[in-house]
């Protein structure tokens, strides 16, 4: 709630599977720019090739192919663009993301002129910031301008506390779609708790999804409806 309501942008740091693109859109909802755009865009998800149309936009005929294509600031414009595993994203862009940031002015590949553009850029990576830049793989200006104010969210192994919690948020979600009353078994509850959760609250939430699915009338997870990858990696740890 505090980081909500100032206008900086904000880089997450965090393991994947924390939850960081939900942190970001908890911010801009509970933020100033609830009612405009929330644009998210996976920097790994993109090819290198069409990175730098897809968030600056095109101008038509710049390129063989090229046509008039809104950006990712465009569509933000009054609202958050989250930027999610921003070190994915090529060292040579980035210096072109940092002047968009700096002077508030977009200009598509091919146009002459910008665009001002009044967008609040959230933006997640999955690595130690220092690192990435020591490895190259982000520019200390642009971190400094990205980074306002940060936030790291732990590895779910780091706050036991919220694993059964979490695991009953995913648990009533899942018996709302289905009309059920599922719980979660005492001995299931231990497991999780000694668990190590390499995969965050990705993990958590898929395997409460899994076992939901193979329940017949029983209303209770037990080990037994467990996936037999998570069951596997149980019994090597106690080898």
């Amino acid at each position: 709630e505090t980081l909500a309501y100032t206008d900086s942008n904000v880089l997450i740091y965090g393991e994947t599977g924390t939850g960081k693109e939900i942190v970001a859109q908890s911010l801009h909802n509970a933020s100033p720019r609830r009612n405009k755009p929330f644009i998210a865009q996976n920097c790994a998800a993109i090819p290198d090739a069409l990175m730098e149309s897809i968030i600056f936009g095109t101008v038509k005929g710049s390129f063989t192919g090229a046509v008039d294509r809104v950006g990712l600031f465009e569509q933000a414009d009054g609202g958050t663009l989250l930027l999610d595993e921003l070190n994915s994203m090529p060292m040579h862009l980035q210096p072109k993301l940092l002047r968009v940031l700096e002077e508030g002015r977009v200009t598509r590949i091919g146009a002459q002129t910008g665009k001002k553009v009044n967008v609040r850029v959230v933006s997640t990576v999955n690595q130690e910031p220092t690192q990435l830049m020591e490895e190259g793989k982000l520019r200390e200006d642009l971190f400094y301008r990205l980074c306002r104010i940060s936030a790291y969210i732990p590895p779910l192994r780091e706050r036991k506390e919220d694993i059964l919690f979490l695991a009953d948020v995913f648990i009533q979600q899942q018996n709302h779609l289905n009309h059920r009353q599922i719980k979660l078994s005492r001995e299931v509850a231990d497991l999780f708790m000694a668990y190590r959760w390499d995969g965050n609250v990705r993990e958590l939430k898929n395997l409460i999804e899994s076992a939901t699915e193979v329940l017949k009338l029983e209303d209770e997870i037990r080990l037994e409806h467990l996936s037999s990858y998570f069951m596997t990696k149980m019994k090597k740890r106690q080898m």
